[in-house]
């Protein structure tokens, strides 16, 4: 099983729990020092799982690209993908190494390549899965095609909403496309709630107001990252997960709770902005989708 952005918060919970569940897992982090320290962290309160450390950085297609043979090198079967690395509220726009605006290549871009990439492998198990981990923030998201890079105009927060966004209808396109190829795949989407991480502390945003109101609400609000994870977990695990599902907290507004349905926007359900987003971002990362 692999995590991405498993060295801290959402994905370390979520590489630990399926470790204690006594799977391999590996997990993928652009920080190498603190990758090998979540591995490490990891088999030490999962002795019975395998777990190792692999350098990805989900913004960089090159990376993605050397993951993927890495993986493929191995020729083991992958029977779990959780799409979890990203960032949040970027202040000013950046660009990837590839240029594309820095939310949208972490959150989804990154993660479109890295399972085209994986998915020959993802074919050699017998019951394969693959997680996006969205959010709440998808309701207020807009998939921009005439702005998609925030080249004329870029907000911090609708640019992260876009990403999130574009992370639900994935997972349900992604679900079409395995059903029509006979790829086999489960593909569903989850999303954390309001789970107290680093993503808001430890980001570029950390200072702004937003955060400032983020963290006063989370005292009140939020649940632990570890229970955050729980329903991404429940979407990898469980065999009552649907493929094509989209799973959440079920308590009040979805900010915590026991994992449940979850709700999508009407535009997270947009079955031809997702049918478009999808030939868009295979132009973008040249993402071939092939079976070998």
């Amino acid at each position: 099983m692999v995590v991405t952005g498993g060295s801290g918060g959402l994905g370390f919970a979520t590489a630990l729990a399926l470790a204690q569940g006594l799977a391999d897992v590996i997990v993928g982090a652009r920080n190498e020092s603190r990758g090998r320290e979540a591995a490490a962290r990891i088999r030490a309160q999962a002795p019975g799982a395998l777990v190792r450390f692999e350098k990805l950085d989900v913004a960089d297609l090159a990376s993605v690209s050397a993951f993927a043979r890495r993986l493929r090198a191995s020729g083991h079967p992958l029977d779990l993908l959780v799409n979890n690395a990203g960032v949040m509220a970027i202040p000013q726009r950046q660009l990837s190494v590839d240029g594309f605006e820095m939310q949208l290549a972490t959150n989804y871009l990154g993660h479109f390549a890295l399972t085209s990439a994986l998915l020959p492998l993802l074919r050699l198990s017998r019951s394969p899965r693959v997680v996006q981990v969205s959010s709440l923030a998808h309701r207020f998201g807009t998939i921009r095609f005439d702005d998609l890079q925030g080249e004329r105009h870029y907000g911090p927060w609708s640019a992260y909403c876009q990403s999130k966004l574009a992370m639900l209808l994935f997972a349900r396109q992604l679900q079409r496309e395995s059903d029509a190829r006979k790829w086999g795949l489960s593909s569903s989407a989850a999303h954390p709630g309001y789970a107290r991480t680093n993503l808001v502390d430890n980001g570029p945003g950390a200072r702004s107001l937003v955060a400032g109101l983020s963290r006063t609400l989370g005292r009140l609000l939020s649940q632990s990252a570890a229970q955050g994870a729980q329903p991404i977990v429940f979407a990898a695990t469980s065999e009552v997960a649907e493929p094509g599902g989209f799973y959440g907290p079920g308590g009040i507004l979805e900010l915590a709770g026991a994992s449940a349905p979850a709700y999508a926007s009407l535009r997270a359900r947009d079955d031809e902005t997702a049918r478009r987003l999808w030939a868009v971002s295979q132009e973008l990362t040249g993402a071939e989708w092939t079976e070998n």
